[in-house]
């Protein structure tokens, strides 16, 4: 199995600080995605839950926290249901966020490393790329 990555970056006008209060403040991280429920303790090693509708389908998105770093990165799995396979753990990928400060503004970038066996078809990856950006707007709004 091959790990193969998405990323999308965005540079946000918000020190350092205030854009890593905005990713760990669960109501905002809930809206940036998708408008959904966010669930953690923000411990590593404990699970993370997003519950929400997404064009018209519930879900219920999960995951497990496995890196938290204040103000540098957050990082971890998650599984759709969504996605049509079966919850296993090959079927997880790993969701980076890595802040970097610019000065008195930040730069973000959020990478999904995906397992998978065939290549990410180029409609896949266009999509996961407009998500994952409209995560980052979402969130980019937010900290501004």
């Amino acid at each position: 199995m091959s790990t193969q990555a998405v990323q999308v970056a965005a540079h946000i006008n918000a020190p350092l600080a205030t854009v890593w209060q905005a990713l760990t403040n669960l109501e905002v991280l809930g809206r940036a995605f998708f408008g959904s429920k966010v669930e953690t303790t923000w411990k590593v090693g404990e699970p993370i839950l997003f519950t929400g509708e997404w064009e018209g389908m519930q879900f219920q998105d999960k995951g497990e926290l496995t890196g938290f770093s204040a103000e540098k990165q957050l990082r971890f799995t998650h599984w759709s249901p969504l996605s049509g396979l079966e919850d296993r753990s090959e079927n997880y990928h790993l969701v980076t966020f890595d802040l970097e400060p610019s000065g008195v503004t930040t730069n973000i970038r959020l990478t999904q490393d995906t397992r998978t066996e065939t290549p990410l078809d180029d409609e896949t990856r266009r999509e996961l790329v407009r998500n994952w950006s409209a995560v980052l707007v979402r969130l980019k709004k937010a900290a501004e």
